[in-house]
């Protein structure tokens, strides 16, 4: 079959490889219809997260036909249509039970790395290094899902892949990000990146209550997008000297009740903290600019909430940690337990409550995620999220 596969930095290939087999009576077979290039993708593009190997298969947002099933799997059969949460979960150890599936107990066979570099270890998930588990991912046109008498949910009639596909990662993982907010009617959130998470944190903050949200970004496709799409009040950080000074004028002093970090590990920003950060990180004394991170921090009123959804991949340095406890600030954080999280969001989407398609810039095939990659990367041509069908 043909896949999409890491073979080094910025080196994205188009490739044969063997088909994907069942391994365990709970796996099953999908026919990959829809797959996506994800922003946290890009952190394996550019070589920011350890244990990848060349030959690697990308992706970890797909759906489609399932085609076999292990003998164990009751709940599926061949002709299903289904999306594919990213984390993998047994749906068995004590996480599962209670909705906590990024961090599964069971399903990273490489549990013991993790262990080594975090404390404990996650959830296995798709195409995501060998740090967790080493599985080939989505960016396929078969892919082996194992537990899949747990994961994948099936996809009503009169529903589009494009509707869909989202359930998968972005769409769970921005509404978990204003979920953790604990948003009440009338409060004001900020959310720093607009890109397709930090779209669907914005248009989930105001599904649960927010009055005001801030989107704060540097590209003007991206902040008009959050504008027009999401209803955003929007922030070009690179024509303002100071985010968390803006955010105090917008709100009488106070700052925001709830500040969303969807960057992640590769904040950018203007000036000498920047080139600080980007300095430390090229000689290896940091993996991670988490510029936005302390934005949101120094941002968020007394007592508020710091939602962290973008993705990080290491060590940082100047963590303001004296901010967060002399000011009681609560922060929230976590990779997405997306089955928690599929079904009321197909439910809101067959009401028409959000379209998750309003984040797509760009459909392609697979064989031309190469050139995705790069277009996705270098933010060309207003791409704002890929969509590959084989």
């Amino acid at each position: 079959m043909k896949a999409i596969c890491w073979m080094g930095p910025q080196n994205m290939q188009a490739r044969e490889v063997p088909d994907p087999k069942i391994l365990n009576q709970r796996d099953c077979i999908v026919k990959v219809t829809s797959t996506a290039i994800c922003g946290s993708d890009l952190h394996l593009y550019n070589g920011f997260l350890p244990m990848m190997e060349p030959g690697d298969i990308m992706g970890h947002e797909f759906m489609g036909e399932v085609v076999e099933v292990g003998r164990d799997v009751k709940n599926l059969k061949v002709g299903d249509r289904v999306v594919v949460p990213f984390p993998i979960a047994c749906g068995a150890c004590e996480p599962c039970k209670a909705g906590a599936t990024s961090l599964c107990e069971n399903s990273n066979p490489n549990a013991y790395i993790a262990e080594k570099m975090l404390g404990h270890s996650p959830s296995g998930i798709f195409g995501y290094s060998h740090l967790t588990g080493g599985f080939a991912g989505g960016q396929a046109e078969y892919a082996r899902v194992p537990f899949a008498d747990f994961g994948p949910m099936v996809v009503p009639e009169g529903l589009t892949d494009d509707q869909v596909l989202f359930l998968t990662d972005i769409l769970p993982t921005g509404y978990m990000g204003a979920e953790m907010c604990g948003i009440k009617p009338g409060d004001t959130v900020a959310v720093w990146g607009c890109g397709p998470v930090g779209q669907f944190a914005i248009a989930s903050a105001y599904l649960l209550g927010a009055e005001r949200v801030f989107a704060i970004d540097r590209f003007e496709y991206r902040l008009q997008r959050a504008r027009e799409q999401a209803g955003a009040i929007t922030i070009n950080y690179e024509e303002v000297d100071s985010v968390p000074d803006v955010l105090l004028d917008l709100t009488a002093g106070r700052g925001p009740d709830h500040c969303i970090d969807a960057v992640g590990a590769e904040g950018h920003t203007h000036g000498v903290q920047y080139l600080h950060d980007r300095a430390k990180q090229m000689m290896r004394v940091q993996t991670d600019r988490p510029i936005a991170l302390r934005e949101a921090i120094h941002s968020c009123r007394n007592g508020g909430t710091v939602s962290v959804i973008g993705v990080y991949t290491g060590l940082i340095d100047k963590f303001p940690m004296n901010a967060v406890m002399n000011r009681s600030l609560t922060i929230k954080t976590g990779q997405c337990h997306v089955h928690r999280y599929m079904k009321p969001l197909l439910e809101r989407i067959q009401k028409g409550e959000i379209d998750p398609t309003f984040v797509i810039s760009h459909h392609m095939k697979l064989d031309e995620a190469p050139k995705g990659y790069k277009i996705f990367n270098d933010k060309l041509d207003n791409c704002e999220k890929i969509v590959l069908s084989a």
